[in-house]
């Protein structure tokens, strides 16, 4: 199996682009599987700013709402996961899944690759809110504890710098690089 490096933070922390740069790091294919439905202005917004973000990067780019096990990857390749955040919420919402069924098919994939570099909303509370959108919040809060229990690396994003919570060595392995990037 493939490992799982999870980056985590806030809207806005920068860890897309943080994870952008450490899978720039890497050696193998790159893909990078896009999970977001664009169905407002600001999700197009939001996808043109990624699209930037990793040109020269060398991705090729998936785009794929559901079933990311089914990417088409290759054994000895380097994949970026973007978001998710986003990848749950269209199970539980469009396709009637659960967290399990997400985090079994993120797993799936990991098995498929070299490495998984997994990007998450972290920080969130169900504090205040009710129904569906608390059952979200605590559907994300199970699904990025299980995915930082599995991962061979975690990074926090806090005040636009990454702060690993574990696997530093492994991270400075595969990049050749010190954490500090």
């Amino acid at each position: 199996m493939g490992k799982i490096i999870l980056i985590s933070g806030s809207n806005g922390s920068g860890k897309s682009a943080f994870a952008e740069s450490l899978v720039a790091q890497t050696e193998g294919a790159r893909y990078y599987i896009a999970t977001m439905m664009a169905q407002t202005e600001e999700n197009l917004r939001r996808i043109e700013k990624h699209r930037r973000q990793r040109e020269g990067l060398n991705f090729r780019t998936l785009e794929l709402s559901h079933q990311i096990s089914a990417a088409p990857v290759t054994a000895d390749a380097v994949v970026l996961l973007e978001d998710v955040t986003n990848l749950l919420g269209n199970a539980l919402f469009v396709h009637g899944e659960s967290a399990g069924d997400v985090y079994a098919d993120i797993l799936a994939l990991a098995q498929q690759c070299s490495l998984l570099v997994a990007v998450t909303i972290s920080g969130l509370s169900a504090e205040g809110y009710e129904g569906e959108t608390a059952a979200y919040i605590r559907a994300t809060e199970e699904l990025n504890q299980k995915l930082y229990d599995a991962a061979a690396a975690a990074a926090q994003m806090e005040d636009g710098a990454a702060r690993w919570r574990k696997g530093e060595a492994y991270v400075e392995c595969i990049t050749h690089r010190p954490v500090d990037l």
